[in-house]
């Protein structure tokens, strides 16, 4: 199973982080298997970083095998979304860029990846590119993202994604975060939302 996740996804958030340039194309990493975190098992916080920040995204799963799949197709190959989180140790990753260094620990460590329960595609609505989502962190709203102010949408990222990787089922795409990410500390309880439904709850120990 493969974690794929696409950085630079908002425009909001890249000016957040100091990017404000469009991306011409998917910017991609991957996540190890061992970064998955579910059924509401809590996030510890590592002890190589001082500061790990949350990243609220629309998480899509992989329902069936894929090469060079084309964008009108796409649809064809994912059946589930939920709310996930892409944890990023801040502090190591801005070191490892400064020094023009792979960043891949800074986003790939254990735990790093959280998803909520997933719900089929058709209860989630009629246009994928069309939902709100949200993270409260101590039952205050702390990101809200529409899947409308993708730069790339799902169809075509997952076309894009295919030409370079077979895909799988049970394969995982978090789809980028939009702007309001920010830290967690020992103690916080996170619940994400798609649209008024809650499907990731769990704390920070």
């Amino acid at each position: 199973m493969k974690i794929f996740a696409v950085g630079w996804n908002y425009l909001d958030h890249n000016k957040e982080m100091n990017h404000a340039l469009l991306p011409k194309e998917p910017v991609l990493f991957l996540k190890p298997d061992t970064a998955i975190l579910k059924d509401g098992k809590p996030f510890f916080l590592p002890s190589f970083s001082e500061r790990i920040e949350y990243e609220t995204e629309l998480v899509v799963r992989i329902s069936r095998l894929g090469k060079n799949v084309a964008t009108r197709f796409a649809r064809r190959y994912y059946d589930a979304v939920t709310v996930g989180i892409d944890f990023t140790a801040r502090d190591l990753q801005s070191r490892l860029r400064a020094e023009g260094a792979p960043w891949e620990i800074s986003k790939g460590f254990d735990g790093s990846a959280v998803v909520g329960e997933f719900v089929p595609v058709a209860e989630a609505g009629d246009d994928l590119q069309d939902l709100h989502f949200s993270l409260q962190i101590d039952g205050t709203t702390v990101q809200r993202g529409h899947t409308a102010d993708m730069i790339f949408p799902i169809d075509e990222i997952i076309a894009y994604i295919s030409r370079f990787y077979t895909l799988r089922t049970g394969d995982l795409l978090f789809t980028g975060t939009p702007q309001g990410v920010g830290p967690v500390s020992i103690g916080n309880r996170l619940q994400g939302f798609l649209g008024e439904r809650k499907l990731l709850d769990f704390h920070v120990r």
